[in-house]
């Protein structure tokens, strides 16, 4: 995956205290928001602005996500997210993503993403995202 991957497609961040368990680690499900937002920083840096998708009545929705957890983040550590993206077929896409330590370039965790694009009422619709 990391072939795919530019330097220009990394999103970085920092672990807030609030986000870590009992055992001081991140917990697993704040790591599909640090998917998100990274996803959202992907498509903005494309030239595409989500909330302006969503108002022309195109829902992306994510479908299937795919997490590998490898190691654990704690708090206060820094870490960024590499974003790639592969049209699946002509409704679905797959944003590849990888969680690294920024200290290190240790591989945190990747994910594979899958959306899809639909109207408000739930009908499939052809996307405008480009596969890059």
């Amino acid at each position: 995956m990391k072939d795919k991957l530019e330097h220009k497609d990394r999103i970085y961040f920092e672990v807030r205290d609030y986000e870590c368990d009992i055992q001081g680690i991140v917990n697993n499900a704040v790591y599909q928001n640090y998917l998100e937002h990274a996803r959202h920083q992907f498509i903005k840096s494309r030239g595409l602005d989500f909330a302006e998708i969503t108002k022309q009545g195109i829902y992306l929705v994510l479908i299937k996500a795919e997490l590998d957890y490898k190691r654990s983040l704690q708090g206060g550590d820094s870490f960024y997210i590499h974003t790639a993206i592969e049209r699946v077929s002509k409704l679905k896409l797959n944003f590849l993503q990888a969680v690294h330590h920024s200290d290190n370039d240790q591989l945190i965790l990747t994910a594979k993403m899958t959306v899809t694009s639909t109207t408000k009422e739930g009908k499939s619709i052809v996307d405008h995202l480009v596969a890059s």
